[in-house]
């Protein structure tokens, strides 16, 4: 599977910019990133093969509580072609649950997915029931796929939960676990510290389970036309596109209210100021 950009003639120049400037793409793979590049947003790095944290180690299973309430989402609905791609036949990765699918695809190799992470937790917590966010690790080839692997394995294993931020932190903040060269032995012992058995992981990681898992993810992105990392995929319909971070979570809230008013047979909210939507995602909230 070849993954790259979209080509820059979509887009202005300053948002191509912008856009490569927030992704990891496959092309990547060739070298992995440098000590300064994969280094997540901190004001000091830590030093290299930095010891896990007690703390991190004890880190309990992350619970997030929906919200009661759907906030409304704000700023200029979202326009066809130039805030998102409607996707052709498209289907939710995880179809059946009867709820909104919000697909992240991230790379734990990515530091661009290391700086999104936080700001898609604090957008996580303020969704209600409705909503299925569900985490996708791209397998794009090369040094992507041995982490994709670690990620199917630990969610398989329950473990996602008590683990995923501390898997940034390890390949980005502490180079506890290297980018290129790591072996399955590598997570295991990392998986090791939050309660898994180790022979257990390895046997788990090398099977035809988490290869089908692999399988799974590679076709979604397929069809869905997702390049880089990190992305957003709204139902299995809608591929955001945004000119940073913050613009594809707004966007994203846009496409949810859009999908619920649908389901609902209601208007998604206008946020305060905003121009009408454009678009198959406005016509479905008609």
């Amino acid at each position: 599977m070849t993954l790259r950009l979209a080509q820059p003639h979509r887009y202005p120049v300053l948002f191509a910019a912008l856009f490569a400037l927030a992704a990891c793409t496959q092309q990547q793979e060739a070298a992995a990133p440098s000590a300064e590049t994969a280094a997540a947003p901190s004001s000091e790095a830590a030093p290299a093969n930095a010891a896990p944290t007690p703390t991190q180690e004890a880190a309990p299973e992350t619970v997030i509580t929906p919200a009661a309430v759907a906030t409304a989402p704000t700023g200029p609905a979202p326009v066809a072609g130039t805030d998102y791609v409607e996707i052709p036949g498209g289907t939710p990765y995880a179809p059946g649950t009867g709820k909104i699918e919000v697909v992240e695809v991230f790379g734990y190799t990515c530091p661009h997915c290391a700086e999104f992470e936080p700001l898609v937790n604090s957008w996580r917590a303020k969704q209600t029931a409705d909503v299925n966010f569900v985490p996708v690790a791209a397998p794009f080839g090369g040094y992507w796929v041995p982490y994709a692997k670690a990620f199917y394995t630990a969610e398989s294993m329950g473990l996602v939960g008590r683990t995923h931020d501390a898997m940034f932190r390890a390949v980005h903040l502490e180079r506890s676990l290297p980018v290129n060269g790591v072996k399955p032995v590598d997570f295991a012992e990392f998986y090791a510290k939050f309660g898994a058995n180790k022979q257990q992981f390895e046997s788990t990681y090398a099977s035809f389970a988490i290869d089908a898992k692999l399988k799974r993810a590679e076709a979604f992105l397929t069809r869905s036309g997702v390049e880089s990392t990190p992305n957003i995929v709204v139902d299995g319909k809608y591929r955001v596109i945004g000119k940073n971070f913050e613009d594809m979570l707004r966007i994203t809230d846009h496409l949810v209210a859009q999908e619920r008013a649908a389901r609902t047979g209601g208007a998604a909210p206008a946020a305060e100021g905003s121009a009408p939507a454009t678009g198959p995602a406005a016509a479905a909230a008609q």
